[in-house]
């Protein structure tokens, strides 16, 4: 053997409290993460794969394994054969009163959940939480008072709109939409393709987290409200650090 051609593993810990960039050398598109205690985990979208939508671990960012997947099979018969560009698009996952959920756009299916009090375990069965073609990138969110929402765009490709951002309330319970989902900001004029919405509270404003622009040359945009159903400021690019 060539011990020339011998690629070992990449490794972004440099072992004296430093990492090299890329921390990940691969590809986990639409990752989300959250912090619960002392641990990290995040998701990412799989697409028409199986299992699907990996669960990573780690305990400072830099150090990250595969521990688990949130889907051991797609529930559709379609799915046993590629379906290249459908299956599960930019997922969510939050951690709300001793329960992590994560929330799964299937822009051809609907919305669906799917939740456990371990996740190294085992993750309950994909449920709707919306049937409906065209919604993506959703991101549950909890409030103080009880009240529950659900931020999420739409698909052009399949609604027939992009670059529009909606919330809908939700059951508490996070397994259902309980009404209709009103327009928060429509990028068509300033922001075309806002997409992948991550839902935030902070000191008494709500934040949408979004990227705008497209895959190749997009940017961030950060919206904040006093009102969850509205966008009353707006912050593009380099100004979202400064939040």
């Amino acid at each position: 053997m060539d011990k020339t051609k011998i690629h070992k593993m990449w490794i972004a810990d440099q072992g004296d409290g430093t990492y090299t960039n890329p921390i990940l050398y691969t590809d986990y598109s639409d990752p989300d993460a959250i912090r619960v205690g002392e641990d990290y985990f995040m998701i990412a979208s799989s697409f028409c794969n199986t299992p699907a939508v990996p669960l990573l671990h780690s305990k400072d960012l830099v150090n990250w394994k595969v521990i688990n997947y949130i889907i051991d099979k797609l529930p559709f018969d379609y799915y046993d054969k590629p379906v290249h560009g459908c299956g599960t698009w930019a997922p969510a996952i939050r951690y709300h009163e001793g329960t992590y959920y994560v929330f799964i756009p299937m822009p051809d299916e609907g919305i669906m959940m799917c939740k456990t009090t371990d996740p190294f375990g085992k993750w309950s069965e994909p449920a709707y939480v919306r049937k409906v073609v065209g919604w993506i990138d959703p991101c549950p969110f909890w409030d103080e008072d009880g009240k529950a929402y659900l931020s999420h765009g739409c698909a052009g490709s399949r609604a027939g709109i992009k670059s529009v951002l909606f919330v809908a309330p939700m059951s508490p319970d996070g397994t259902k939409v309980i009404g209709p989902s009103r327009i928060v900001y429509d990028g068509h004029e300033d922001q075309p393709t806002i997409e992948g919405t991550k839902f935030y509270k902070r000191n008494g404003y709500y934040y949408i987290m979004s990227p705008a622009g497209g895959v190749k040359y997009g940017w961030q945009v950060e919206l904040r409200s006093k009102n969850p159903y509205r966008s009353e400021e707006r912050r593009v690019g380099k100004e979202c650090l400064r939040l």
